[in-house]
Order: C-alpha cells, then sequence, then structure tokens
C-alpha cells in the first residue's frame, strides 16, 4: 500500500478523540505514515508536547504538499521552494489543517523528527521526548478557531493517554530552539490555547 493512501482509525468516538496505546494511534485522525521516525531512547516516554508552524509552499494553504514533504515524496519541481526542502527527512506526530482535519504520520510511542537541535529546562534532544504537533499555517496569519478547538481536544487526549504529559508541558518550536526557529510564531495565541486545554480537561472529562 502507498504510504500516501490515507487510512481511517478504527478507534474514534462520538464526541471526543482516543489513543490507541497499543498502536500509538489517535482514532479521529487519517494515518500517512511516515518513514522519518525511529524508536524512542530505551526508558524514554513522551513529556512533552511541541507546537509548530508549517505551509507548503509558505503562505499556501491546502494541497498534498505537507504529505508529500513527511512521505518523501516531495517533488522539487512542484515549486521553486520546494528544491530547497525536497532532501530533507523530517516528520510529526500530527498535522492540524485549516478546518481542523487531522492526519497522524508517527505514532505516538515513535520518535518523530519535528525538533531538531533542541532542548528545554536542559534537556537536550527534544524528539527522544516530545510529541510534535504541526499547525497549517505561518508566524504572521491568525491560526483558525478550528485549530484551536482540535489542538485543545488533541492535548487533553494525549495527556489522559500518557499520564507523564500535562496541560503545563506545552511549549512552541520556538521554545525548544530559539533563535533558529520562529514558529508557531506571535499570531499563535497561546493564552486561548490554555483556556481551551483546561476547558477539555475539566468539563469534557475522560
Amino acid at each position: 500500500m502507498s504510504p500516501m493512501r490515507r487510512q481511517r482509525s478504527a478507534s474514534s468516538r462520538a464526541r471526543g478523540l482516543v489513543v490507541d496505546t497499543d498502536t500509538g494511534l489517535l482514532g479521529g485522525a487519517s494515518f500517512v505514515p511516515s518513514p522519518n521516525c525511529d524508536d524512542r531512547p530505551a526508558g524514554v516516554v513522551a513529556d512533552l508536547v511541541i507546537v509548530h508552524g508549517i505551509s507548503l509552499p509558505p503562505g499556501e494553504f491546502g494541497g498534498p504538499w505537507i504529505d508529500r514533504l513527511f512521505t518523501n515524496e516531495l517533488s522539487p519541481d512542484a515549486h521553486p521552494y520546494f528544491a530547497t526542502v525536497a532532501e530533507l527527512r523530517v516528520s510529526s506526530h500530527l498535522l492540524i489543517r485549516r478546518d481542523g482535519e487531522l492526519t497522524q504520520y508517527v505514532p505516538f510511542h515513535r520518535r518523530a523528527w519535528h525538533a531538531g537541535a533542541s532542548s528545554w529546562q536542559g534537556r537536550e534532544r527534544c524528539n527522544d521526548y516530545s510529541i510534535g504537533i504541526e499547525l497549517e499555517g505561518t508566524d504572521d496569519t491568525p491560526y483558525a478557531s478550528s485549530q484551536y478547538a482540535m489542538l485543545a481536544r488533541v492535548i487533553a487526549t494525549l495527556c489522559r493517554a500518557y499520564p507523564a504529559l500535562t496541560a503545563e508541558r506545552v511549549v512552541g518550536h520556538s521554545d525548544v530552539a530559539p533563535g533558529r526557529k520562529t514558529d508557531p510564531g506571535l499570531a499563535f495565541d497561546w493564552p486561548r490555547l490554555r483556556t481551551l486545554v483546561q476547558f477539555e480537561l475539566e468539563v469534557t472529562p475522560e
């Protein structure tokens, strides 16, 4: 089966999302497997969520290009910008599109290649112990309400599935790679997200 063929996880619920902790997959997300992942170090579990922003080409939304980047199928000839990134071997665990649609590329128990050279609170190699979530957007374009709502639901679901994760341990790519990365950018409303996550945890408990 082609890695570009989307497969709907069977473990979704009517209201909320749910993680199958055996497979590391999120019910309600389409699964597009990325080869750009590997095992976390022995004994290491995810205890940090890193929020990213991405658009391909820059500033444009929609299309198959993010899927193709994360599955090593991005043609450098499809757009002038793609020649600068087509050879990258990167991935993230999840992507949230502008309309809130979810795509998963890497199971949560595996290490996605999203943070690069990074550290948080003196601990380096954030890929080892984090879950990466991409939002389709740019640093200076307001993110969509549907994205905030879905991101909050996802974070709350992850906190329930993985006890080492908490609502306080959610940061931006710019926080773990300052000076090198700027996403999700000044357009991202952190107070709004944290209020929504708290709502999801308190009002819609497991």
